[in-house]
């Protein structure tokens, strides 16, 4: 993604090409409105697939690309998660992995929901992992792209930088994106803090646990990722799923990547 504009304008066009099978509103769920958007028509041949964005992501920021390509074959729900977006902060409320998997499962319910298929990324991908080990029956398949959940999976010097990380190093097309959305964009600052700071102090999610989850999974990432090789690997070991490594792709790439990652994603979700 080279820029803000390029971002919200794929999204736009996405829309605008089949705008009756888009619709968007907000859901009270947990004390928030988190804001939502459904992209096509329900298939009986498929459960819908939940979109959970990064940390200081929108929809657009985390899916502009994908979201159409994913929304041809299937019901495709995305939602903006606390502070983030179109959906307002709780200011007295961090921002947790476990809080944010707990409102998936309550925003899932709240639309009749029983089970879904979950794909996350980055933070997301967290996220998703959480909803499987605290709400297991409400997923069906996982597709992680980009998922840390351990400390020492992330690149050698990611949480010494992270510890001195300032609003200055988070990337302009993120900034504009949430100036451009959110109800309250006098929040940036405090929007960045809370995102930094679940990093920072990002606990391990026990190797039991993981191993634990039922679901199927999807392991995707870039060869040139803040996530290790290695810990995609691992990942994949734990959940006996399935590994895809991108080659010549960094992080923010990733989810860009559509004529190599959509195919093996709809292969796996059918």
């Amino acid at each position: 993604m080279k820029g803000t504009m390029m971002v919200l304008a794929a999204l736009v066009l996405a829309q605008t090409a089949g705008a009756a099978d888009v619709r968007s509103g907000y859901a009270a769920v947990n004390g928030l409105r988190i804001y939502y958007e459904i992209h096509g028509a329900p298939n009986p041949a498929h459960l819908p697939l939940v979109l959970l964005h990064g940390g200081g992501d929108t929809i657009a920021t985390s899916f502009a690309r994908l979201l159409p390509e994913l929304a041809k074959h299937r019901q495709v729900i995305a939602f903006e998660q606390q502070g983030y977006g179109h959906t307002a902060d709780v200011a007295d409320r961090p921002f947790t992995f476990e809080q944010s998997a707990d409102d998936t499962a309550a925003l899932l319910d709240s639309m009749h929901i029983a089970q879904a298929d979950l794909l996350g990324f980055s933070n997301g991908g967290t996220i998703a992992l959480q909803v499987a080990i605290r709400h297991p029956n409400v997923v069906h398949k996982l597709v992680l792209v980009s998922t840390p959940w351990k400390r020492s999976g992330m690149i050698d010097g990611f949480f010494a930088g992270m510890d001195h990380a300032t609003i200055d190093n988070m990337p302009k097309e993120l900034k504009d994106a949430y100036l451009a959305v959110a109800p309250h964009p006098e929040n940036l600052q405090t929007m960045f803090e809370k995102s930094r700071d679940r990093m920072r102090f990002m606990k391990d999610i026990p190797d039991g646990a993981v191993r634990a989850i039922k679901a199927p999974a999807l392991v995707i990432l870039g060869d040139s990722d803040v996530i290790k090789v290695e810990h995609g690997l691992e990942t994949k070991r734990l959940l006996n799923g399935q590994l895809a490594v991108l080659p010549a792709t960094d992080h923010m790439a990733v989810t860009s990547r559509t004529e190599v990652i959509v195919p093996m994603i709809e292969q796996f979700l059918s």
